[in-house]
């Protein structure tokens, strides 16, 4: 890699649905799409921002993602939608479910959409962060290609089905959880692989169910579930409502969007949303949080350099300093999106 450039998120979210709308889809499809993927790397979560604009695009050409998808939502319910993402691109697919589960949240209190058809659709803080500035908290959640054995099994059965947990505070930044099944990200692995360093042998084992700190060895066996049985039964039940009981692929059903790319994937995703106005007055939230907040951080620290933090804290505090001065984006990434964009940076 060669080092990275700063650029104002307006201009990255610009050439991002530029080189979106280069690749076959239409300017609002793509301004949805790049308002995830540009938030994704304000908050750092860089695997998972404007980096992905290549490899979504590279599938499309190959028949595996429809750029032109037109994404199909049903409101069963007053509550509760159906989405049929189409075989669109992810984040495309899961801005239209944030709104579907929005819509039904506003009207009963309680929303939510069961999406199946869709692909991967970045990281879930944009999702959760997006619904917390409405005051909605949510849980949001994706199954994902095959790469976790079963506890106790020694082939690759489940995904690393991402998890997420947001709590609004209309005065302060809201509460974010953006968690996998995984003690690592596979991204993190193929870094590393990529930098010819080695990981930590907690992250994954090899594929004979040995523990590794061989990156190479990790990819083509399967990760480590966080928490042992615990992560494998998390990562079961979001399978179970990401992908079961929305209609979408699970487990071994679905495609891998790396051996095949040519192939849909039919991931499914499951928002959930809660207007907390129904709950709480605005105010009466935002002094309530705040005195949660206080009492963590209050906590004496074991490190004095390290003191706690709510979950999400410093991928907020990372967002809003992006924000303001600009994001880290690797010059390589950059060329390559202004590239496809056919603009200059």
């Amino acid at each position: 890699m060669t080092g990275d450039t700063r650029i104002t998120a307006d201009r990255l979210r610009a050439l991002a649905g530029l080189a979106l709308v280069a690749g076959g889809m239409s300017e609002e499809d793509a301004r949805r799409a790049a308002d995830v993927l540009v938030l994704a790397d304000l908050f750092g979560i860089r695997t998972h921002g404007v980096a992905r604009i290549a490899q979504y695009l590279d599938r499309a050409r190959l028949g595996g993602v429809d750029v032109a998808a037109k994404v199909v939502v049903a409101q069963v319910t007053p509550a509760l939608s159906r989405v049929d993402g189409a075989n669109g691109i992810g984040p495309l697919v899961g801005s239209h479910a944030l709104d579907a589960a929005l819509v039904g949240a506003r009207e009963t209190g309680l929303g939510a959409a069961f999406v199946r058809g869709s692909n991967h659709f970045g990281p879930v803080m944009p999702y959760l962060f997006r619904a917390a500035e409405q005051g909605f908290a949510a849980i949001i959640a994706s199954n994902a290609t095959t790469t976790i054995a079963p506890w106790g099994g020694r082939e690759a059965r489940l995904g690393n089905n991402p998890l997420g947990i947001g709590v609004p505070a209309a005065a302060g930044d809201p509460v974010l959880l953006d968690i996998a099944m995984s003690v690592a990200a596979r991204a993190k692995i193929r870094a590393a692989a990529a930098a010819g360093q080695s990981i930590p042998d907690t992250w994954a084992t090899d594929r004979d169910g040995r523990p590794t700190s061989d990156p190479t060895a990790a990819l083509d066996g399967f990760l480590q579930p966080l928490g042992g049985h615990k992560g494998y039964g998390l990562s079961v039940m979001v399978d179970l409502y990401a992908g079961l009981l929305s209609g979408a692929g699970y487990l071994t059903r679905i495609s891998s969007w790396s051996e095949d790319p040519e192939r849909p994937q039919n991931l499914g995703h499951v928002f959930f949303l809660i207007d907390t106005s129904k709950l709480l007055p605005a105010a009466t939230l935002d002094e309530r949080m705040a005195d949660f907040a206080g009492i963590l951080r209050s906590t004496p620290a074991a490190d004095p350099a390290q003191p706690v933090r709510l979950p999400g804290e410093l991928e907020l505090a990372r967002y809003h300093r992006q924000l303001r001065d600009g994001v880290a984006v690797d010059s390589e990434v950059l060329a390559q999106v202004s590239d496809l964009a056919g603009a200059q940076r």
